[in-house]
């Protein structure tokens, strides 16, 4: 499956989630419905990833996590804010390129309507 096709299946899952359950939720909630429903699409995914960094052929744990790795293609970082501001963008960023995935989704599920909270990451590599 391309990452396209993969970028496809999980707004389809983000749209079902949050029309469930709506905004004003904790992250790891969303998290866990938007893991079930990818599962159910037939994805392999990965929660709570830890990501270590390679320096000089060393693996370090700096605390990084990825919230959801679809495919080991595509990264999905999830929010709960009042609005998605740079920080979390650098964050998911950083995750494409420490794993050398080119696509990730930033998905703010506090938002009345879903579209609005959905923000589809390339990294140029």
């Amino acid at each position: 499956m391309s990452e396209n096709q993969i970028g496809t299946e999980i707004v389809n899952c983000a749209l079902a989630v949050h029309k469930n359950l709506g905004p004003e939720l904790l992250e790891s909630t969303y998290q866990a419905c938007l893991a079930h429903e990818l599962h159910l699409a037939g994805l392999d995914v990965s929660e709570e990833h830890p990501l270590p960094v390679v320096y000089k052929d060393v693996k370090l744990e700096c605390g990084y996590r990825l919230d959801l790795w679809v495919e080991r293609k595509v990264i999905i970082e999830i929010k709960s804010v009042d609005a998605l501001n740079d920080v979390h963008l650098a964050q998911i960023l950083t995750y494409l390129k420490l794993t050398d995935n080119r696509l990730g989704y930033l998905i703010n599920f506090n938002v009345s309507k879903i579209k609005h909270g959905i923000k589809r990451v390339v990294n140029g590599l």
